[in-house]
């Protein structure tokens, strides 16, 4: 076989299933890892699915070999912050040990690119609820610690080998694919978007806010919200990036402004006719009243432009996957 392959794990899941899209429209060999714990097999538009755990090193080995994978796009992980706090040692070996296990495997075969899903975690608290990619790192719950450990595995590998890497640190992803064929189908998801459209359809009874007192504009948190369809976009641009032999990065996912929590219900009760029956609920313990990303260098460094840079458009598409999968339960 000499026809370089993609392995994309966790490619069955929210945004690894939108990126396994976007290179199969432009014609990419895919082939995805995912065991399916959260994600769907129907999700898989494109390449051929392999079911089983990135922490197996037996099947990983063999998959890079007989697939001849170049390029390893690394999405598997557990990704729920309150469960990592109750649950630490399910996330780091999930997504720490696991990755530590990926990475090995790739060094022995050989992968020259490696893009690691990442998360805005790593930084905890920002001083000035602004963070760019030099804000210290400073996890506070073990979803971002198991994530940062990731990094620096990945940092010190890509120092010792030939392996070169682009690390994307996601903001709030939200909304899906606009053309409908895929979306967020995880079950009992806690992400704000889906959980008002969610309530918006019917399939629950309220939503909460939590902690109306911040010190932002009308009192609640502020979060930057990013379409899922440009932080695909993203990791296209990365992998182009590395075949043209670029260095190693680490780049911000996000847009560079927030949205208000009641922004987003506010959103969600416009678009969908429905007045939500909201819960007004004390802050959580870690919550910043702000995180916002300072973009600039994903912008400079891969020429990311944005399509969907608007709270009303990301909305629209989360409201009508929620429809869409409300009608294919009543079927």
């Amino acid at each position: 076989m000499t026809t370089k392959s993609i392995l994309v794990t966790g490619g069955a899941g929210y945004i690894g299933s939108h990126v396994v899209r976007q290179l199969g429209e432009r014609g990419e060999r895919v082939v995805v890892l995912d065991n399916l714990s959260k994600g769907f097999r129907e999700s898989v538009l494109y390449g051929e699915l392999i079911v089983g755990d990135t922490g197996d090193p037996e099947l990983v080995t063999r998959v890079l070999s007989q697939h001849n994978v170049e390029s390893v796009l690394h999405f598997a992980a557990h990704t729920v912050v309150p469960e990592s706090v109750t649950d630490p040692l399910k996330y780091y070996r999930n997504n720490t040990c696991a990755s530590r296990n990926l990475l090995e495997c790739c060094s022995k075969a050989g992968v020259k690119h490696f893009i690691f899903s990442s998360t805005a975690a790593v930084y905890g608290i920002p001083a000035d609820m602004y963070a760019s990619e030099e804000t210290p790192l400073s996890p506070i719950n073990p979803y971002g610690s198991s994530k940062l450990m990731t990094e620096i595995m990945l940092r010190d590998l890509a120092a010792a080998t030939k392996l070169r890497h682009v690390t994307l640190r996601y903001f709030n992803v939200a909304g899906c694919d606009p053309g409908g064929r895929i979306g967020q189908s995880t079950p009992e998801a806690t992400l704000l978007t889906k959980v008002a459209c969610e309530h918006a359809v019917g399939k629950r009874p309220s939503i909460s806010i939590f902690g109306t007192d911040y010190a932002t504009s009308d009192g609640t948190g502020v979060r930057d919200y990013i379409h899922v369809e440009d932080l695909a976009d993203a990791h296209l641009l990365a992998l182009d990036h590395l075949r043209k032999d670029g260095e190693s990065l680490t780049l911000n996912c996000g847009y560079g402004h927030g949205y208000s929590v009641r922004e987003v219900l506010d959103s969600v009760a416009r678009l969908s006719g429905v007045s939500l029956i909201i819960k007004e609920e004390p802050r959580r313990a870690g919550d910043p009243p702000m995180l916002i990303a300072k973009s600039e260098r994903i912008r400079k460094m891969l020429g990311w432009t944005p399509k969907y840079d608007n709270l009303d458009v990301i909305v629209g598409s989360a409201l009508r996957w929620e429809r869409k999968l409300l009608d294919k339960a009543a079927k």
